[in-house]
């Protein structure tokens, strides 16, 4: 069972995730609260993955990633945006943000995207992935920044970046990669610390910019 919290000022958006993600029989909702109330809810409901307002009249979502990211174990953190504003979007990617949704989310999409973070995959909302790539990397260089820092992966650790980039669990890479889900760990960890990235959202955009992604069908 996944446990999700969906941290949102507007209980119409509340209560609209939690009817549709509780529909699922492998997903709870474990809390549903405003920004105020996120922090205690996180550490009494100790959920797998947290859906978190980018922007919130009480308290900041930013605030929230931060603070959450200084747990011992922190939960995965999706923002839900509007992606009307690249400067929060570049923050939240920098901070830990394991990926982003936009509110108006299919709900036929929004179980199998909460199953593929759950599971460690990539999950950006295709519509605004550019915005994503462009605000993220124009603070850590140009095209030229991205390849050198692809030149320190071996062979092996640039095919499971191409495939983690395209948004596949570590049980999916390993099937397509005839290697073990421990193996797949161990090969993401070496791509995250070579690159020097805090999660597999970060690493997908490096591997974009440096033009990893162009044609690759591995």
């Amino acid at each position: 069972m996944i446990r999700v919290m969906v941290v949102d000022d507007e209980a119409l958006v509340r209560s609209g995730f939690t009817m549709i993600l509780n529909a699922a029989v492998d997903i709870e909702v474990v809390a549903a609260t405003g920004g105020g109330q996120a922090l205690a809810a996180v550490a009494r409901h100790a959920p797998d993955l947290v859906l978190l307002d980018i922007r919130m009249p009480d308290v900041d979502g930013l605030t929230i990633l931060a603070r959450l990211m200084e747990l011992d174990d922190p939960p995965l953190v999706a923002m839900l945006t509007t992606f009307d504003s690249d400067e929060y979007i570049a923050t939240a990617l920098r901070s830990g943000a394991s990926g982003f949704l936009v509110k108006d989310t299919d709900p036929d999409e929004l179980a199998r995207l909460v199953r593929s973070l759950a599971a460690g995959a990539v999950v950006l909302a295709p519509r605004v992935t550019a915005t994503v790539i462009s605000g993220y990397l124009h603070h850590h260089g140009e095209q030229s920044a991205a390849t050198r820092a692809l030149s320190r992966l071996s062979t092996r650790e640039r095919d499971v970046l191409v495939l983690l980039s395209q948004g596949l669990s570590n049980t999916d890479i390993g099937c397509r990669l005839h290697l073990s889900t421990g193996t797949v760990k161990d090969y993401v960890s070496a791509v995250l610390a070579k690159l020097d990235v805090s999660n597999r959202v970060q690493a997908a955009l490096w591997a974009q910019r440096a033009g990893l992604l162009d044609g690759a069908h591995t």
